[in-house]
């Protein structure tokens, strides 16, 4: 029988074509979605902002990491609601100055039907906080990631 080995490190690839300066049409695989600005910002509103699109990011990546984790545990988990409030210093992106951590604090809250009890979930929540790219991406930035790991009421 033969082994496979994965590979530890991938390339990602991604084209984004902007037709405008707000709007980038982005292809990733087999999968195009935009990234552009409101109205009111000279945009065509044809999709999320850059930082929406990184915080949406973060909130995609909490639900995949957090159901394979609680598979690896062996926990039964459902439905995922993942909602986020980011503090954002706009400073940097309206040219005024340069900021160092944008994303100044993100509240995550997580919501999830289970029949695991609540110290299990924060195990859980414990793991994702490992493995969770974004959410290392974030925090080593400098962003105050504070968490919350709730079990939805049946």
């Amino acid at each position: 029988m033969v082994t496979v080995k994965q590979k530890t490190t991938v390339k990602q690839r991604l084209a984004a074509s902007c037709p405008s300066h707000s709007r980038a049409d982005v292809s990733v695989r087999d999968v195009s979605f935009t990234i552009d600005e409101p109205v009111e910002r000279d945009g065509t509103n044809m999709g999320p902002t850059p930082t929406e699109t990184a915080l949406a990011a973060l909130a995609g990546c909490t639900n995949v990491i957090g159901n394979k984790v609680a598979h690896k545990l062996g926990l039964n988990v459902s439905n995922f609601n993942v909602s986020i409030v980011a503090d954002f210093d706009r400073r940097g992106v309206t040219l005024t100055e340069e900021i160092d951590v944008p994303f100044e604090a993100i509240k995550l809250r997580v919501e999830l039907s289970t029949t695991a009890a609540q110290g299990e979930i924060d195990q859980l929540a414990v793991e994702v906080a490992k493995y969770c790219p974004l959410a290392k991406l974030f925090r080593q930035a400098g962003t105050k990631l504070e968490e919350e790991w709730v079990i939805r009421a049946a």
